[in-house]
């Protein structure tokens, strides 16, 4: 539960599909009611988003601590000035998962001056800091994962959006470790055709 806006956890919602948390209630109306000062619209929001962001910032940090200390950047950030976000250049998902990466390697080229940033290992190699491409390839992304049979995208969630391991996978869901690794590979063949070099 989303305790205050000044010290956020993470919530065990780790997708970026923003209808799964909390019903039909869409990003821009908890926008609105966020810039009224609700803190159940802040809460809603958290709970929609802070898996996938606490899991960004855990994935270039290696750092759970500093992982929620970015999770709680961004959060603060947001309900002290929803208008940061503009919501005709993409959505508000893509939007936090872009400021926790760039928070995260921030606070990762402060913790450790000498190593490069470009040996950080990330989910993604899409170049997320150029704005126009990031918004249209995420919304593709969401295309192509929306299309995807119901059992295949469930497991690509898991794999990418909670950083389960195939065996961890198939210890969650009683599929066979086979099946989950034919899963992911077509569904990330899928996706590969999407994107064509």
């Amino acid at each position: 539960m989303f305790e205050s806006p000044s010290n956020p956890k993470p919530s065990d919602n780790r997708t970026l599909n923003s209808k799964t948390a909390i019903g039909s209630v869409d990003d821009s109306a908890l926008l609105t009611r966020i810039g009224q000062r609700d803190e159940n619209a802040m809460e809603d929001l958290f709970r929609r988003y802070s898996g996938v962001v606490y899991s960004v910032a855990l994935r270039v940090l290696h750092d759970s601590g500093q992982a929620e200390d970015v999770l709680q950047e961004v959060f603060l950030q947001l309900w002290r000035d929803p208008t940061v976000f503009v919501q005709q250049r993409g959505s508000l998902g893509g939007w936090l998962v872009v400021v926790a990466r760039n928070r995260a390697i921030d606070l990762l080229r402060r913790r450790k001056p000498t190593d490069s940033v470009d040996d950080v290992v990330l989910a993604s190699s899409v170049n997320v800091a150029e704005e126009a491409e990031r918004n249209t390839t995420m919304q593709k992304v969401r295309e192509v994962i929306a299309g995807l049979p119901q059992e295949q995208r469930n497991t690509l969630e898991l794999a990418y959006f909670e950083g389960l391991s195939h065996t961890e996978i198939a210890s969650r869901t009683g599929d066979p470790l086979g099946t989950v690794k034919t899963r992911i590979r077509q569904a990330l063949i899928s996706l590969r055709k999407a994107f064509p070099a």
